[in-house]
């Protein structure tokens, strides 16, 4: 099990989108866990499936769509209704990173950071809202402590998160009185595919968990326990908020540790 908690997730409909990797699978395997029905969403159908291997399929929806697709995600949440008639919570989770320079940075990679992490979470929140109001339901977004601080060569990546951090905040005034949940998990580094060839690198590696308090990397199971715990009735008082799960990263002045 990844959590040590148990949560009432039984009954209940998730979503889940960049599933098939890192956070996103562990998202949704935690949710599985529980005893929640969970829409994995992605591009490619073969990590969805990997994803959600060994639970009822009863219970499990893949969905291979691409978050930027406008079409796409609108057909996707269609199709949970068709499948569960419901929709209880949303783990905006997909998001791409790439490093940006200000002298070599254009207009196209402006495009692919914004589209995928902050338009793609906007458009996910106005097809999912009028469910969650419905269900009195959660939308946590998955941002990064790259929203709340600077990094070399990251301002673009940097930008899209604070701007989700922000839109989390604004959209939780909006739905309270509605009873719509709205929260944000910011991650720092965290352990993946995607991640592990950076890791392998002795000197980053080194370099990074000089910056942890805690002194490892975080896991994806990591981030899902506390999505599992924010969409819960344990957090029913909890929303506008971005609570970073980073180890004690963001804890730190920035000043060396002592030698």
């Amino acid at each position: 099990m990844i959590a040590w908690a148990s949560y009432p997730y039984r009954g209940q409909v998730v979503l889940v989108t960049g599933a098939g990797t890192g956070i996103g699978r562990a998202t949704a395997r935690a949710f599985l866990e529980q005893g929640a029905s969970v829409a994995v969403l992605g591009r490619r159908p073969e990590p969805l499936h990997e994803a959600v291997a060994g639970f009822d399929t009863e219970r499990v929806q893949v969905l291979g769509a691409d978050v930027t697709d406008a079409a796409a995600m609108e057909a996707a949440v269609t199709a949970i209704v068709e499948r569960f008639g419901r929709l209880d919570v949303v783990v905006a989770n997909a998001g791409t990173s790439e490093p940006s320079h200000i002298d070599t940075f254009d207009d196209a990679a402006w495009e692919r950071l914004r589209s995928a992490n902050l338009d793609a979470v906007i458009r996910l929140a106005r097809l999912a809202v009028p469910l969650l109001r419905t269900t009195r339901g959660n939308f946590v977004a998955i941002s990064s402590i790259a929203g709340l601080r600077g990094d070399w060569g990251q301002f673009a990546y940097n930008a899209t998160k604070a701007a989700v951090n922000a839109f989390v905040q604004s959209l939780a005034l909006d739905l309270g009185p509605d009873g719509v949940r709205v929260n944000a998990v910011a991650p720092a580094f965290t352990a993946s595919r995607l991640t592990q060839e950076r890791l392998d690198d002795p000197v980053f590696f080194e370099r990074l968990l000089d910056r942890v308090a805690l002194g490892r990397v975080a896991q994806p199971e990591d981030i899902a326990r506390t999505v599992l715990f924010l969409a819960s009735p344990d957090a029913g008082y909890i929303t506008g908020t971005v609570i970073p799960v980073d180890g004690g990263t963001s804890a730190s002045s920035g000043t060396p540790r002592p030698v």
